[in-house]
C-alpha cells in the first residue's frame, strides 16, 4: 500500500500543518515523521496511530504521542490514496474540540473546491 501524504496550502499561500510541525522539538519531529512513513505504507494503520473522527465529515486524525503529550493532526483523504494534512495541536483533553475538527473541515472544503 502507498499513499502520499501532502500539505494542505491555502489559496493564500498559508501552510497551518507546517507551522505546527516547524514548532515541535526534534525528537518529537522524528517520531511524527515515523508514523506518518507508517501511514503511507502499512495496508492497515494501527487505530493508536490512525482514527476517523466520529461526525467529521470523513476528517482523520494521525495520533503520536512523545512523553505525555499526545501530539494530533487532522487530515483527509483524497483521490482514494492522497492523505492531506490539515493542521495540527498538541491534545490536552479526552475529546478532540469541535473548532478544531470545524477547522479541518473548512480546510477540506477548499481543498476539494479548488482541486476540480
Amino acid at each position: 500500500m502507498n499513499r502520499e501524504v501532502i500539505l494542505y496550502t491555502s489559496e493564500s499561500g498559508e501552510c497551518p500543518v507546517k507551522n505546527f510541525l516547524d514548532s515541535l522539538p526534534g525528537k518529537v519531529l522524528q517520531k511524527v515523521t515515523w508514523v506518518l512513513n507508517l501511514v503511507s505504507e502499512l495496508e492497515k494503520i494501527p487505530t493508536t496511530y490512525f482514527k476517523k473522527l466520529k461526525n467529521s465529515d470523513d476528517i482523520w486524525e494521525c495520533r503520536v504521542q512523545f512523553g505525555s503529550n499526545i501530539y494530533r493532526l487532522f487530515c483527509f483523504f483524497a483521490n482514494g490514496s492522497i492523505i492531506v494534512l490539515t493542521h495540527g495541536l498538541i491534545k490536552k483533553t479526552q475529546k478532540t474540540p469541535k473548532s478544531e475538527i470545524k477547522r479541518a473541515i473548512k480546510y477540506k472544503n477548499d481543498y476539494i473546491r479548488r482541486m476540480k
